[in-house]
């Protein structure tokens, strides 16, 4: 794996709070620069360049098979980039330099980098055998990060965030499937992350429960935790995000607020897309 040190393109729009990317110093929350990814002779990712800013909402749109997955699992490491990089607050994901090549991390390091990176899937991937309770304390006593009275209470508090204190006993086979995304969600909260990743959350459910897990989202969304949303849900863009990015064949058609991808899209592939799902 080869990468230059080349700034990767900015953004449209401003950050949270009315803070300008363009005076902002702090390091990105995440950085993607040159990201390349093949399945065989599927090019994937074909040289996505993207950068998210701390506290910002970012949600990526794009049909079916364009990389949004792909593109989400590169950040914590869970693909590994055949070209390109990302870092998140400023530090190199899954790799280190090494003159003018990039090394792969050791497993063990890689963990710790994912404890800062929440990630939630769409389909829960909760532990069957294991309490909503227990699903969310597990990694940080896992992590040695808390102690299992802290890590239970911490989960007690998460549980409680997302509407489910009196389910902290339950299992996931006791749960509806908006409940059991929200305790995947408690749980991607547990370790304090600096940003968030959801895969679209709610595609796994019922179309009733889609609302009870976005209204969590949105509540999180508010308090300047960074999050990365893969997700269908044209209205919670609108409404929710700081970033709209359109991803199609792997690379970033256009990026931009929700008024200008969403509602005055410039490119011909965004319009075509915006008009069959809204």
């Amino acid at each position: 794996m080869t990468t230059d040190a080349a700034t990767p393109a900015g953004i449209t729009g401003s950050a949270p709070g009315g803070t300008d990317p363009a005076t902002d110093v702090r390091p990105a929350a995440v950085e993607i620069h040159g990201a390349h990814k093949w399945f065989g002779p599927h090019h994937v990712l074909a040289g996505v360049d993207l950068t998210v800013r701390p506290g910002q909402v970012a949600v990526v749109l794009g049909p079916s098979g364009s990389g949004k997955s792909t593109l989400l699992r590169s950040i914590n490491h869970l693909e590994k980039l055949d070209h390109g990089y990302v870092s998140v607050n400023g530090e190199l994901v899954g790799v280190r330099r090494h003159g003018e090549r990039l090394k792969e991390l050791s497993e063990r390091a890689i963990l710790r980098q994912r404890g800062g990176i929440g990630f939630v899937f769409q389909n829960f991937n909760l532990f069957p055998h294991l309490t909503a309770a227990e699903n969310v304390a597990a990694a940080p006593v896992a992590t040695r990060r808390a102690t299992r009275s802290e890590s239970r209470a911490r989960a007690a508090e998460l549980l409680a965030r997302v509407g489910l204190g009196d389910k902290a006993d339950a299992y996931p086979r006791q749960l509806s499937g908006g409940q059991q995304q929200r305790v995947a969600i408690a749980r991607a909260l547990a370790l304090r992350p600096g940003v968030i990743l959801f895969d679209e959350p709610t595609s796994a459910l019922d179309p009733e429960l889609v609302g009870e897990v976005l209204g969590v989202i949105e509540d999180l969304a508010s308090t300047g935790t960074t999050l990365i949303v893969v997700t269908h849900e044209i209205g919670f863009a609108r409404k929710v995000a700081d970033l709209v990015v359109f991803l199609d064949d792997g690379v970033v058609v256009e990026q931009g607020t929700p008024a200008e991808v969403i509602d005055h899209p410039r490119h011909p592939r965004t319009r075509e897309f915006l008009a069959k799902v809204l």
